[in-house]
């Protein structure tokens, strides 16, 4: 196959002399190219598609355009599945109404997930992850869901059934076939993420990112007004330099305590326990830096499109942390392991609240650890991390009422949890 062409599977091999040079699977550099070039891409989309220069159907179709194309470059055709789990999904909110079809989305998006990921690990190419095609998918599931259940608050459920998140994340028209693509597989969040609410994301598209987010009252701080369109790039800039630090530092020290060797046979024969254990935790140590940087780069990608905003803080200066999906100096500060787990993978954290805890009726703690694990793949170990965790949490639960959700995140062994103390919250659906 000539390395100009897309595999019918695995993706682009036009970057195969370079993957040679640097000795890195042609997988993971397809993954950084479409990355960079997205970053590239985000910023024209920025300039010269901002919402006071064109219509947001040119934007959507350009953001749909551009994330499908992505995906295809990573991928080959195995981003097909991505465009048939949305279309699907789609056609089961049109066809079922609003009263139900948050539950049929659930069940067929976790379904065609969980089926693809079996397929990949046990049919196709057991314990490789070249051409993870179902990591995207994790993503457009948790989207496809959350959009789901919003609908239903905003078309089915009483003002006063919703609590206040729910309240604002509420949709209240069904959106329109080429909306719902754009906000599944822009190409912002096609690849790595991270998962952001719809009301969000077509506020950005439409360029009214305070049409339903709290602000403060005040329109003026320290005597000066406040742009409604803030410059992002001192911050895109700043994580930027957070990525390149996080890949050298992933890079150096990755080879000398290579997480594949916890499971070497010689080295369990040889090793003492207490060494094991020790050598655990270091490889898993040094295993952090490739998650920080991609979810800091993903970050990157939307906030320089200009997606992110989340108003100002007590000084004036703009936030752009609305889908920041962890925080690393409080991950590596953290003076203790709530506070660790508090600054993890805390955009999938807030799905499982909203979708599975808020609404379970029955035992929603076990409900939401199961949907956890079934989420995050086929491998035993989820399950058998998410089960223990269940017996865990209710041990540990304190008097005030608060919970965690363990959360393992996607091919590490690293956990978060997303934290709650509104135990009052009304329930249902």
């Amino acid at each position: 196959m000539a390395t100009d062409t897309i595999s019918a599977c695995t993706g682009s091999n036009l970057l195969q002399p370079i993957s040679e040079i640097i000795n890195l699977p042609l997988d993971q550099v397809n993954f950084v190219a479409c990355q960079l070039c997205a970053l590239l891409s985000a910023f024209c989309f920025r300039l010269y598609l901002h919402p006071s220069k064109t219509s947001p159907f040119v934007r959507h179709v350009v953001a749909t355009l551009l994330g499908f194309y992505f995906a295809l470059f990573c991928f080959g055709w195995y981003a097909l599945h991505f465009l048939l789990q949305s279309g699907i999904t789609y056609g089961i909110m049109i066809l079922a109404g609003v009263e139900h079809m948050h539950k049929y989305c659930l069940v067929f998006a976790l379904a065609y997930l969980s089926f693809c990921q079996i397929t990949r690990v046990y049919v196709f190419d057991y314990g490789m992850y070249s051409a993870d095609f179902t990591g995207p998918m994790m993503v457009i599931t948790q989207k496809i869901t959350s959009m789901a259940f919003e609908i239903h608050d905003g078309m089915a459920r009483k003002e006063d059934q919703l609590n206040q998140s729910q309240k604002m994340l509420a949709i209240r028209r069904m959106p329109s076939l080429l909306e719902y693509f754009s906000y599944n597989c822009n190409f912002m969040g096609i690849l790595a993420g991270p998962t952001c609410s719809y009301n969000d994301y077509i506020a950005f598209i439409e360029g009214k990112p305070f049409r339903h987010r709290e602000q403060e009252k005040s329109a003026r701080l320290q005597g000066k007004t406040r742009l409604n369109d803030p410059s992002p790039n001192m911050e895109v800039i700043r994580k930027l330099s957070t990525c390149f630090l996080s890949l050298l530092v992933f890079l150096s020290v990755c080879k000398v305590f290579p997480v594949e060797r916890n499971v070497d046979d010689d080295f369990i024969a040889t090793t003492p326990f207490y060494a094991q254990v020790v050598y655990l935790y270091l490889s898993m140590l040094t295993t952090r830096p490739k998650y920080y940087f991609v979810w800091t780069l993903a970050d990157a990608i939307n906030n320089a499109a200009g997606f992110g905003f989340n108003g100002y803080d007590s000084d004036g200066a703009p936030r752009w942390d609305l889908i920041s999906n962890l925080r690393i100096m409080n991950i590596e500060l953290a003076t203790s392991f709530k506070m660790f787990l508090d600054n993890w993978n805390i955009q999938t954290a807030h799905w499982l609240k909203r979708v599975c805890y808020e609404r379970c009726p029955y035992n929603p703690t076990a409900a939401t650890f199961l949907l956890s694990a079934m989420w995050h793949g086929a491998y035993p170990g989820y399950y058998l991390t998410f089960l223990t965790g269940i017996v865990i949490t209710l041990a540990a639960r304190a008097p005030s009422g608060l919970f965690t959700v363990c959360i393992v995140s996607h091919g590490s062994a690293d956990v978060t949890v997303a934290n709650d103390t509104t135990t009052s919250s009304k329930r249902g659906s």
